[in-house]
């Protein structure tokens, strides 16, 4: 079995831009690190032919559901909403636009999205990690596209909507 310092560097990108579609930037980061550690307590007990991508983003899943949970839970209190975004040079400050339409997409849209075009994996991975079957998350998948491209390349790129 690989070390598991290689399965984070080669898997780490693509669990993080998961995390970052489904959740959004801002706890992209905690999830991730969630998900890694979750999986270095279970490495030694994997299967040597399991597929490891789709293992680790079942574990972002369930991260990303505990993360989702928690913040439905957590109150908001702010006194005032700043005049414009601060510029951390995280993800979002280079193309907020793309997060925004992203975070409007309905969940299972946004996920099926994120785990099919940013993971890789197929329709029936999908299906097996939401509950719902093989042509449920392709459809998913593809309206949230559609939607994208509506709401994201039309008016953002002066696209048309075809």
């Amino acid at each position: 079995m690989r070390p598991f310092e290689r399965v984070v560097v080669e898997y780490g990108p693509m669990v993080l831009r998961v995390c970052r579609a489904v959740l959004g930037p801002d706890e992209a980061e905690d999830a991730w690190s969630e998900t890694f550690l979750a999986a270095l307590r279970a490495y030694p007990e994997l299967a040597e032919d399991a597929n490891v991508e789709a293992w680790l983003v079942t574990i972002a899943h369930r991260k990303a559901i505990d993360a989702t949970r928690a913040t439905a839970r957590r109150p908001l209190v702010v006194e005032s909403l700043p005049d414009r975004a601060a510029r951390t040079r995280q993800p979002e400050d280079w193309d907020g636009d793309l997060w925004a339409a992203l975070a409007a997409l309905p969940t299972k849209q946004r996920i099926a999205v994120a785990y099919h075009y940013l993971a890789g994996l197929p329709y029936s991975e999908i299906a097996a990690l939401t509950g719902g079957s093989t042509d449920a998350a392709r459809r998913a998948a593809f309206d949230g596209i559609k939607t994208l491209r509506a709401t994201y390349l039309a008016p953002a790129r002066g696209g048309t909507d075809r």
